[in-house]
């Protein structure tokens, strides 16, 4: 009695999990597809970007010569991050290339034409290519959101210290809004050494200046296990209250003060080494400080999520081109393709262009290519062999 109730017991479980299952839905067919698409696609990174590592190598030997760059740090400083970096960069390339190649070459074999006069739909046969657009989307996001900005900071320090030589360390009368109705002022910034000069923190109330507070120097600690510590030098407090003022000064002074350096120097690219959460809290800190340096972070912070279903679009774009079987081969088309996905990456720089030089929203600017090619794949799609 008791091994009949296991022996139910195990059908049970089995029953169940043939019903929540999601890969029952994934037939031999989405399996051919799937493996042919994604090998596709890594094989493609594989062979353009070693092409461009033969490229970066052959323009950079003389500059790493010239400053003596260590052998490892060239390879798992620079390279080591500049391939996932390119390689995500141009994802929606390669996911148009892949498609284009492996489904030109299965129409060639008359398999497009076979699955179709088998009963199978063109709208079945595109499941397992957006199964296959929809891993290579959650790939991209999460790398471009959480894995290559820190690669990013390893890469942009060896170019500095290697490379180019060339870093913006100093910053010059930097005013900002460090809380609620404070404003602190910096005269000079030295980056490399975190210290600023002619430093002035006012506090208001009301709209009331209360509190003037001014340093020659201030000093920020960087060993220190929290945040926004300063160090003020030669420090003086003028206290305003009614018509009386208190004043306090000495020669050194720990105070803490809601700004980083960070805060206030800023480097080209510097948005590329913030993951996705880092960027969404440096936003909504910067916009609470009313500061207008922030469009580039913002386009940056929507352009990951909206890189990241390309995927879907230059996919089905792909498809539609190339599942038909044409005489004298799929060379127009093919160029029709990728005339399209660089019409995709020009698209997403001019639109992060407009978003910091003619006031578009930076939201409308990362979504602008997506829209406009989602428009371009319903077309294609429309035209596709049923």
């Amino acid at each position: 009695m008791t091994e009949n109730n296991n022996i139910q017991g195990r059908h049970k479980v089995k029953n169940v999990w043939r019903k929540i299952n999601p890969f029952r839905f994934i037939k031999i067919l989405d399996w051919y597809i799937i493996r042919k698409f994604i090998g596709t696609y890594f094989y493609s990174i594989a062979l353009i970007i070693s092409i461009s590592i033969v490229f970066d190598v052959n323009e950079n030997l003389a500059k790493f010569s010239q400053y003596h760059a260590p052998l490892k740090a060239i390879v798992f400083d620079y390279y080591m991050n500049f391939v996932p970096y390119f390689a995500n960069l141009f994802s929606p390339l390669f996911v148009f290339i892949a498609v284009i190649f492996f489904t030109s070459k299965l129409a060639g074999n008359s398999e497009i034409i076979s699955m179709l006069a088998a009963g199978v739909s063109f709208k079945r046969l595109m499941r397992p290519y957006m199964i296959s657009a929809a891993l290579i989307s959650v790939m991209t996001f999460f790398l471009g959101a959480y894995v290559i900005p820190k690669g990013t900071i390893v890469r942009q320090n060896f170019e500095t210290m290697y490379k180019n030589k060339k870093r913006n360390n100093y910053a010059e009368n930097v005013q900002l809004q460090v809380g609620k109705g404070v404003i602190a002022y910096i005269q000079h910034y030295d980056n490399e050494r975190k210290r600023g000069y002619g430093f002035c923190l006012d506090k208001f109330e009301n709209k009331k200046l209360v509190s003037h507070l001014t340093a020659s120097e201030i000093q920020y600690d960087t060993i220190s296990d929290a945040k926004y510590h300063w160090k003020l030098s030669n420090w003086r407090i003028r206290e305003l209250r009614g018509l009386k003022e208190h004043i306090t000064s000495g020669m050194s002074k720990d105070s803490v003060v809601m700004m980083e350096p960070t805060d206030l120097v800023f480097s080209k690219g510097q948005q590329e080494t913030f993951t996705s959460p880092q960027l969404k809290e440096y936003i909504s800190k910067q916009i609470d400080r009313g500061s207008s340096n922030v469009v580039q972070y913002e386009v940056e912070y929507h352009k990951r999520i909206a890189t990241s279903f390309a995927s879907f679009i230059l996919t089905t774009i792909g498809l539609s081109l190339s599942s038909r079987k044409r005489k004298g081969g799929m060379g127009m088309y093919l160029g029709i393709g990728l005339a399209l996905s660089f019409g995709y990456i020009m698209l997403q720089t001019v639109s992060a262009t407009f978003a910091i030089n003619a006031d578009t929203p930076p939201m409308l600017a990362a979504w602008i290519p997506n829209i406009i090619f989602a428009v371009v794949a319903y077309f294609c799609y429309r035209k596709a062999p049923n």
